[in-house]
């Protein structure tokens, strides 16, 4: 996958972080009991609370687990552009190194 790619997957990932955070922050806190509902109806609605609060976790997990495959993939094209161009400095320095002529260091005058 190329480096444009890959930052772009990144940035899709993680926007998609932020919503599914976003839409579980809409949720709220879990449902308390309303004291005239009976049990049964107060069970129904903790459960439905904790339904899609579990899903929105789930995605979030599943979405973070992508977003630092994405980031190892980054990472990764990082330190192999890093190791060439170590490499093409050590080319060049070689090259400068050798083209260089080789001259006689000037003799500095004797001072009286």
């Amino acid at each position: 996958m190329s480096e444009t790619k890959i930052s772009n997957n990144i940035y899709v990932l993680r926007k998609e972080i932020q919503q599914i955070q976003s839409e579980l922050s809409s949720l709220g806190k879990p449902i308390t009991d309303i004291p005239e509902m009976i049990s049964s109806s107060n069970l129904l609605r903790s459960n439905e609370y904790l339904l899609k609060s579990d899903q929105k976790k789930t995605d979030l997990i599943s979405l973070y687990a992508r977003y630092s495959s994405s980031m190892e993939l980054l990472l990764s094209s990082v330190f192999e552009i890093q190791h060439e161009l170590k490499d093409i400095l050590q080319i060049q320095s070689s090259m400068i190194a050798a083209s260089k002529p080789k001259s006689k260091p000037k003799s500095k005058p004797k001072s009286k």
